[in-house]
């Protein structure tokens, strides 16, 4: 089913459905078809539902209709949305996924940099984190678990996703009024790509994140929570192996930090047994945006 959430910027809409720029201004002003809606930045975006619409308004020109006749027949109401509409919207940037992957595998890097400026032309950021960077390390993720690519393959492509989650990162302002993070792969982790995600997703809402990364001492770690009197601390364990100390860290953090809101992430916490699940329960923050949110909010406005 269409949506009503503002996902596209008119560049995307442009090589999504083959319509140029200027027609599909001068659609809007003379036919008032879609109204774009405004992001926080003021930016204009098109949603799933004026995509539909602008497909079906499309057909009926490609079959000899003027585009006045076409809106006369949309605002007769002889339209109904095709139930596969927001799959077919999707497909571009799923494309273009793949194709940033098979590229990166290929180790062809200033391939993989073209179509990464590709889709941050065409598509909001928000849906470049989520939908493209974000599967992209899901992709990566289950083909290093599965043996599917080399040590070399998995090194190049992290590498080449750090440092575009890193510049994103650091490009983010920051909002003063809300209280400091301190992010932290768990003990013996090396996989910091979804940390780096979720640090992102702060980032975007105006945190300040000290990201540390991997291989910080415990005691180093309560330092720099102490040094800037975090309210937020964040950790993440991908390998089931080190989930015994990522636990015990957390634990010693509540004990000396009673007041600082502690979240788990990671593949490895996804997998908990039951009995943990429920030791550890408020300290999961999920695996999508909208559990992070809702996590975020008990804490936030307590």
């Amino acid at each position: 089913m269409a949506t009503n959430e503002g996902k596209y910027n008119i560049k995307a809409i442009s090589n999504m459905l083959g319509i140029q720029p200027g027609t599909l201004r001068a659609w809007e002003r003379r036919y008032h078809i879609v109204e774009p809606i405004r992001n926080q930045a003021g930016h204009r975006l098109y949603s799933d539902e004026h995509v539909a619409i602008l497909r079906w308004l499309l057909e009926k020109v490609n079959k000899g209709f003027t585009i006045g006749q076409a809106v006369g027949l949309l605002e007769k109401g002889n339209f109904s949305f095709d139930s596969g509409e927001t799959v077919k919207n999707e497909d571009y940037s799923v494309q273009l996924t793949n194709e940033i992957l098979h590229s990166l595998l290929q180790f062809r890097e200033h391939e993989a940099h073209e179509l990464m400026n590709q889709a941050f032309s065409m598509f909001h950021i928000d849906k470049v984190m989520i939908d493209i960077l974000g599967s992209l390390l899901v992709k990566v993720g289950d083909m290093w678990e599965n043996n599917e690519i080399t040590i070399a393959h998995e090194h190049f492509v992290t590498s080449f996703l750090r440092t575009k989650i890193g510049n994103i990162f650091h490009g983010f302002p920051v909002d003063g009024y809300l209280p400091k993070v301190v992010a932290v792969c768990g003990p013996q982790e090396k996989h910091e790509l979804g940390l780096l995600m979720f640090t992102l997703f702060l980032r975007r809402k105006g945190f300040e994140v000290i990201y540390l990364g991997a291989g910080i001492p415990k005691d180093d770690v309560e330092f720099v929570i102490g040094e800037v009197k975090a309210k937020f601390f964040f950790t993440s364990c991908t390998m089931s192996i080190n989930l015994p100390e990522t636990f015990s860290m957390v634990d010693e953090l509540s004990n000396h930090y009673p007041d600082i809101a502690i979240g788990i992430g990671g593949a490895a916490v996804n997998r908990l047994s039951l009995k943990n699940q429920e030791k550890y329960g408020k300290h999961l923050v999920g695996q999508t945006k909208d559990d992070w949110e809702k996590w975020l909010s008990r804490y936030l406005y307590r």
